[in-house]
């Protein structure tokens, strides 16, 4: 039987209206106040918008709505209408704060700092929309549709949509100007990563030792968190191993290597990047 579609609680959505706000409002900061002063574009639909204002001489704005209407009509069909419409109120936020910003004199006239403080303002700015279930750039759902049918991923395809962008900008502005794009896209991308994940990251951690209950014991006591033992077969030897599994935070990766390092030099350990945590216990304790 399928499962219904269940509806967001007032607070709840109350909650991704403010967060969606509030980043297309620090995207709309990042271009008008840092990026669009100092010719520095940003990647997709955004990069576009600017080259194409910048020659025509229309606001940004308008393209910003314009360029972008094709591909939410495209993401409502083929990725839900939830997600359109969120991206839909973002880009009509962002478009209108870049209006309205438009006139403001820039804080910084030096392309160095105009570049990293405006990577920095965007990528915080899209990482809170994303995070509240929209986008604000069409070639995002370009990216998604196409990842679902090549054997490219979704930020593969938008690097290579970009390349081509931000290389652009080489014609139009000049290749140093280019080149601080790429600073300003970089710091975005990053930035972007730590708002969706936190700073706080999760991190699954697999460890297979001969001195598994010690270390499982330590890693409770000292680090704070809980752990799961499943049990294992050797490929070559066929003899049980436990294996202990769990979950830490990336401030905690250090601490929890030198426990494993010091019971059992010779254990294995994986350590992987999660992007989500819920439920059991995953509470955080003291370190010692």
């Amino acid at each position: 039987m399928p499962t219904q579609h269940q509806k967001l609680t007032p607070v709840k959505f109350l909650r991704r209206i403010v967060f969606m706000l509030i980043g297309s409002a620090l995207f709309s900061v990042g271009l008008e106040i840092f990026l669009v002063p100092n010719n520095i574009i940003d990647g997709g639909i955004v990069g576009i918008s600017i080259i194409i204002s910048h020659i025509t001489g229309l606001p940004l704005g308008v393209f910003l709505v314009i360029l972008n209407l094709p591909f939410l009509l495209l993401g409502y069909k083929q990725i839900g209408k939830t997600f359109a419409f969120s991206t839909l109120f973002s880009v009509i936020v962002m478009s209108i704060g870049s209006s309205l910003l438009h006139p403001v004199q820039a804080i910084t006239i030096d392309p160095l700092l105009a570049a990293v403080f405006g990577g920095i303002t965007l990528g915080i700015g899209v990482g809170l929309v994303i995070r509240s279930g929209g986008s604000l750039d069409g070639s995002e759902i370009v990216a998604i549709l196409v990842s679902k049918k090549t054997p490219f991923s979704v930020g593969e395809i938008v690097m290579f949509i970009n390349f081509f962008i931000l290389g652009s900008a080489g014609f139009v502005f000049g290749w140093d100007h280019a080149m601080y794009s790429l600073i300003a896209y970089y710091i975005a991308f990053k930035l972007i990563d730590i708002t969706i994940e936190g700073l706080d990251q999760s991190k699954s951690v697999w460890i297979i030792s001969d001195e598994s209950e010690q270390i499982g014991e330590a890693i409770t006591e000292r680090l704070g968190r809980g752990v799961t033992y499943l049990m294992g077969e050797g490929a070559f030897t066929g003899n049980d191993k436990k294996v202990i599994f769990s979950v830490i935070t990336r401030l905690e990766e250090a601490k929890l290597k030198s426990i494993v390092d010091e019971l059992d030099p010779r254990a294995f350990l994986a350590i992987g990047n999660i992007h989500d945590v819920k439920g059991g216990r995953f509470k955080k304790k003291d370190i010692h």
